[in-house]
């Protein structure tokens, strides 16, 4: 079947058709605003009259090209592209302005080669086990790994561990605006209709990194003029096989958590690329380094955003559920052919399930080449003066907020959560919980509520379910050491400011 997939996908048709897919990709990746699941829902159209595997190699390649790309603008702007590439600001950037743009945007490109890479060998070898597994996570188990994941927040709080917790509950609170899940009920809207439906996330995106962004450097005459680049003449990817044999375990580590979270129906890369800069941040033997520009931070995010998309797949082709938005565009790009993915889908169409196996890889493969021979090109951006940059990047930013939902609303979101990043970074408050907790603050309480609503309002099975149990008491030993480090680091420091 593989052969067959592969006979399906060496076709001169299919090949441009994927080349032209993550061109596609990465360019509505790189421009904020612009989304994988936007390129698949504009492209979904043109596929109605292809053959099912040339039209799902299309978009496929958009998929693929589309998750990449939000690195490029993630390091080189400090502005992600795409939600699955926030994580990557937070180190990539710093390389980019110590002149190591051209060996951070190397080492991102190549672990999002090797991350999809390890995702479509799980996709393919073990995916109705790892479904079945996946069908047993309900409302508790998703509760529980919210409240886990929101400790996380102690680990991007910085300095100052309360700032940090308040960023996360500030990003909570905005969570909270809008028509509440379950009962449907409009809630700190104000009368105003268009909070009706609560902020998006990409306009919050767009305004906590990109609009405060280019209010920061636009305070800053002297910063703009055109940067320094010392480093865009780079061997290869620029980096060492002593750098790379160092990563292997931050690699398999984001790996997994990457497929984990791409299983779950709903969370997404969005979620993953974040767990994984955590997780390999608290796992370091230098955390302090994190956050400073070392390749760690780019390895862990752009290798678990990248197995979102090979884990996000498995519930989509095993069980016909969707792993996250640009997955449930792709089941309607294979219903648009007849094709109802499922458990019969292997037996009935194995030669399209095949062939989009054969397309993944390939997809891959060209975003490696496309991204590789375009580095030095993108470091180029650099050498653009910030007065000619910034307002091309802002105009983006509002195409790209309008163009999500065709409101002009959201136009002012990117405005109100620009300046609100701002004003918080100018009281050193970090901007990064705020969006964990925007992500996270509605999984946890969604699934809190349909649990009560199962449960009668007992609280007790939240605990006594394996799973679920198993994350909370994670949780609360994750919060734990992380004030008791926190504490401890704050103690280090008031002794080293005594001794100077």
């Amino acid at each position: 079947m593989f052969i067959a997939g592969f006979g399906a996908i060496f076709t001169v048709k299919a090949i441009i058709l994927i080349v032209v897919g993550v061109a596609v990709g990465i360019i509505f990746g790189a421009i904020p605003g612009l989304t994988a699941t936007m390129a698949v829902a504009l492209c979904l159209p043109i596929t109605f009259g292809m053959e099912p595997v040339h039209g799902m190699a299309l978009l496929i390649g958009l998929y693929i090209g589309g998750v990449s790309g939000g690195l490029i603008s993630a390091i080189l702007l400090k502005i992600p592209g795409t939600p699955s590439s926030i994580a990557t600001c937070f180190d990539g950037h710093p390389m980019a302005a110590k002149g190591e743009a051209g060996k951070a945007l190397g080492v991102g490109i190549f672990f999002s080669f090797l991350g999809g890479l390890f995702s479509f060998f799980i996709l393919f070898f073990i995916a109705p086990p790892l479904a079945e597994v996946a069908l047993k996570f309900g409302p508790f188990e998703y509760f529980a790994i919210a409240i886990f994941s929101l400790t996380m927040i102690a680990s991007l709080a910085g300095n100052s561990l309360a700032k940090g917790l308040a960023s996360g509950m500030i990003g909570m609170a905005l969570a909270l605006i809008g028509t509440a899940p379950i009962d449907a009920y409009p809630r700190f809207t104000f009368g105003i209709s268009e909070l009706d439906a609560g902020f998006d996330l990409l306009p919050a995106l767009i305004g906590l990194f990109a609009i405060s962004e280019i209010l920061n450097t636009a305070e800053n005459s002297a910063n703009i003029k055109k940067d320094e680049i010392r480093d865009y003449s780079i061997r290869g990817f620029g980096f060492t096989m002593a750098e790379f044999k160092s990563q292997i375990l931050n690699f398999i580590r984001s790996s997994i958590i990457g497929t984990g979270i791409g299983i779950l129906p709903g969370i997404g890369g969005g979620t993953s690329n974040i767990l994984a800069y955590l997780a390999a941040k608290n796992q370091s033997k230098h955390p302090e380094k994190f956050g400073t520009g070392i390749i760690d931070g780019i390895v862990a995010s752009e290798t678990a955003n990248n197995a979102t998309i090979g884990g996000a797949l498995v519930p989509l082709l095993t069980l016909g559920i969707p792993g996250d938005t640009v997955t449930a565009m792709l089941l309607g790009g294979l219903m648009i052919h007849g094709i109802t993915p499922g458990p019969l889908l292997f037996r009935d169409s194995g030669d399209i399930v095949y062939g989009i196996f054969a397309a993944l890889i390939v997809a891959n493969i060209v975003m490696l080449i496309m991204e590789f021979f375009g580095l030095r090109l993108f470091v180029r951006l650099l050498s653009i003066p910030k007065h000619i940059l910034l307002p091309i990047i802002l105009a983006l930013c509002v195409v790209g907020a309008f163009g999500l939902n065709n409101r002009v609303f959201d136009v002012w979101t990117i405005l109100f959560f620009g300046i609100l990043g701002y004003v918080l970074e100018k009281f050193k408050y970090p901007s990064a919980p705020i969006i964990l907790g925007f992500i996270l603050g509605p999984i946890a309480e969604t699934n809190l509520r349909r649990g009560l609503m199962y449960t009668n309002g007992d609280f007790l099975p939240f605990l006594t379910k394996p799973i679920a149990g198993a994350f909370l008491a994670i949780a609360v030993f994750s919060a734990v050491m992380s004030v008791r480090s926190n504490l401890k680091n704050a103690k280090k420091a008031k002794e080293s400011a005594a001794a100077a």
